[in-house]
């Protein structure tokens, strides 16, 4: 799963014909609220790594009973998030994502919704965390070259407003250009799933003399 709360990006990918298919924007609380649950948010990420999946093959990716694992993903299957793939043999029901990134807003006139925006927020940082983590932990059983391409890293940037936004809308075209692979039908051979976690944001905000400078541009 992908999301931000910077923002929606402002470029969908080029072979994106279905705009469900591209970037959802996630603004009403009865929405957030359905999305704000740790096992939903893992199932998402198992879906959008290994799907589509039926609820018992995901239960052995998340840890929990397929019984558990069909209920939540029936309630996201009802606030849009996932669907029903195609029927394989017998009684196999598979589920797939619907969107390839959720986006949450940051800042939005409904109440209800900024306060559900934050606890979805709040869940899906440790989640990221946790990821971060288990890299940290098992990295050194990757092979070298891989180790290698990995990094962690923090930029201080001095930027404006208008630089960070900028920043922010390549960055999303760039990452958008994969996007589309979360379709197995369209990985290259050699590809797997890479995990890029981005935070921006501003350390303090500019002093008074420099607020000065911006309104008599």
């Amino acid at each position: 799963m992908s999301a931000s709360e910077a923002g929606e990006p402002e470029a969908a990918p080029p072979d994106t014909a279905d705009p469900r298919r591209s970037y959802r924007r996630l603004e009403d609380a009865r929405t957030l609220r359905a999305l704000a649950h740790p096992l939903r948010i893992a199932l998402l990420e198992a879906l959008a790594v290994d799907g589509p999946l039926t609820a018992t093959e995901v239960s052995e990716r998340v840890g929990e009973s397929p019984t558990t694992c069909s209920f939540h993903l029936r309630q996201l299957a009802r606030y849009g998030f996932i669907e029903e793939g195609e029927r394989g043999p017998g009684r196999r029901r598979p589920w797939r994502m619907v969107a390839r990134a959720n986006t949450v807003p940051r800042v939005g006139e409904d109440a209800a919704a900024t306060v559900e925006a934050e606890v979805l927020g709040s869940i899906f940082r440790r989640r990221l965390i946790e990821h971060l983590e288990l890299w940290e932990a098992t990295g050194s059983t990757y092979p070298e070259e891989w180790q290698a391409a990995a990094e962690t890293n923090q930029f201080l940037l001095f930027a404006t407003l208008e630089e960070v936004e900028e920043l922010k809308r390549r960055l999303h075209a760039l990452l958008g250009e994969f996007l589309p692979r979360l379709d197995p039908a369209k990985r290259p051979g050699g590809t797997v799933p890479v995990e890029l976690i981005t935070f921006m944001f501003p350390v303090r905000l500019p002093q008074a003399q420099d607020r000065g400078k911006m309104r008599r541009k």
